[in-house]
């Protein structure tokens, strides 16, 4: 009699279930949490990245040029490294490790010497304004590479902040490109390869891991590089010069590019690319408050109508 009375219990039960619906609209909110996640883990990225070109200046007041790029990058490493050592992190798969060469070709070596050897002749403002063309050509680097295919409003807001761009650096620099744009938009084009393949990666890796073992993976090439730099370029260690090169190790390097690779594995490489057309922006910011340059009368009105253009692509998703 007992095991009648529960098994019919037991029915009851499964008879009341059908009021669980109630619950059901858990799932959908998870990928409303996984977005903002994304978007703000990219963001933190993006704030980190518009301190690197005062970073550089300031390292460049005490640095050479090829100084500057080596040693931040075996800085960088050196914290990569002890992470990777402390968590025992088994080495990637041989499948990734192709990637992993993209990323350390244009985020550790390639960007950061394109953009110091520009910034040798260009000012902080003026360089920040063309690397904002960044967020497009990555965009269209994830297209060819990943497949991904965004919507025409998300292609027309992103061209309209380029062009924002475009007409910005034009009319700053007189119609004329220097030598230091020629480097800026080299650095644009390996940035974007290296930006990416890293969030491809970061979708099978942890963001840390894959910033982490590109910067290893580059220590036979910046470690012989920053000896023969040290050497040929003696550096005048002033406050800023350290202060420049520790951001740029840590901030810029490392700990920005894993909250951004992060970003970009949650919520799509050519979406996270968009929030980048904020950099620019924050760049004059910083080389107003930091370098005492001398704000642009268009910035203003450039950087409405960029963050227009951010707010349409993130609603238009990809």
């Amino acid at each position: 009699m007992r095991e009648h009375d529960s098994a019919t219990t037991r029915t009851a039960i499964a008879v009341n279930a059908p009021a669980a619906p109630a619950t059901a609209p858990g799932p959908p909110l998870a990928v409303p949490a996984t977005a903002a996640r994304g978007t703000l883990l990219a963001a933190l990225g993006v704030a980190s990245f518009s301190l690197t070109f005062p970073a550089t200046a300031w390292a460049l007041e005490g640095m050479g040029a090829w100084t500057v790029v080596t040693l931040r990058s075996v800085l960088a490493a050196a914290i990569a490294g002890c992470c990777l050592a402390v968590f025992r992190v088994r080495p990637p798969e041989r499948r990734h490790w192709a990637g992993l060469a993209v990323v350390a070709a244009g985020v550790v070596l390639g960007f950061p010497l394109l953009t110091t050897l520009a910034l040798e002749t260009s000012t902080t403002s003026h360089a920040a304004v063309v690397v904002g063309l960044l967020p497009l050509t990555t965009a269209v680097f994830s297209a060819v590479r990943t497949g991904a295919r965004p919507s025409k409003a998300f292609w027309a807001a992103a061209l309209a902040g380029a062009a924002v761009v475009i007409g910005f650096t034009v009319q700053q620099s007189g119609g004329a490109l220097s030598t230091g744009d020629l480097y800026l938009f080299a650095a644009l084009l390996v940035c974007a390869a290296g930006y990416t393949e890293g969030g491809r990666l970061a979708r099978h890796l942890p963001g840390w891991q894959v910033i982490g073992w590109a910067l290893v993976l580059a220590l036979p090439v910046t470690v012989p590089g920053a000896a023969l730099a040290l050497l040929a370029e003696p550096p005048r260690l002033t406050g800023h010069a350290v202060a420049g090169l520790l951001w740029l190790s840590f901030g810029s390097q490392f700990l920005g590019l894993v909250v951004w690779y992060r970003g970009m594995a949650l919520i799509g490489v050519s979406r996270a690319s968009q929030l980048q057309l904020a950099q620019p922006l924050l760049t004059l910011v910083w080389s107003v408050l930091l370098l005492g340059e001398r704000l642009p009368l268009a910035a203003p009105a450039a950087a409405v109508a960029v963050l227009v253009c951010i707010a349409v692509t993130q609603r238009s998703g990809r």
